[in-house]
């Protein structure tokens, strides 16, 4: 009885040592995908201001900075960011970022975000395509004025494993390019 007892304590401490390590890295593994999506979500917003300046720049004129950042805070193009600076965004960048009603960037209805799709390897919010895989993550986008040449941009993504609630929040500030 008690050799039994000693094997059982002797297996045990492995196992339980095993199962914390699998955790572990399945917690690491999505805090990782979780960062990335999160920079990808300020990546595609420094974009966005990007091609404001390219489209005021291809049009000439004057003040062609200014007009861009102007057009990039509050323009009525999708390269605004505008309804993010009211509400929380959420983003998907599968969708076109230039004009109609397919806006990559858009407010959160309700109050709550989409949860993000897995298609053919791209993170998206589209689930009726087939083979859409829901993942955990949600990806919000924030816009926060902080003066008349700086924009911060959050962007969170958070998820839920185990019952507990994670998140990764990447921030930056953009400004005008000159």
């Amino acid at each position: 009885m008690v050799a039994v007892t000693i094997v059982t304590l002797a297996v045990a401490g492995p196992l339980f040592t095993a199962g914390r390590a699998i955790i572990a890295a399945q917690i690491s593994r999505e805090q990782l995908t979780a960062s990335y999506l999160a920079q990808e979500g300020i990546e595609y917003v420094r974009a966005m201001r990007d091609n404001e300046y390219l489209a005021a720049y291809q049009a000439g004129g004057t003040g062609i900075s200014t007009t861009a950042w102007s057009n990039f805070l509050s323009g009525a193009d999708a390269g605004s960011i505008t309804q993010c600076r009211t509400t929380t965004c959420t983003l998907d960048p599968t969708r076109s970022m230039g004009t109609g009603s397919g806006f990559s960037l858009q407010p959160c209805s309700g109050g709550a975000c989409v949860p993000l799709y897995l298609v053919n390897g791209v993170y998206s919010e589209q689930s009726g395509i087939a083979g859409a895989v829901q993942t955990p993550f949600t990806r919000t986008i924030r816009a926060v004025d902080v003066s008349g040449t700086d924009e911060r941009i959050v962007s969170t993504v958070s998820w839920s494993f185990h019952g507990i609630s994670y998140s990764v929040t990447v921030t930056d500030h953009l400004t005008p390019w000159q």
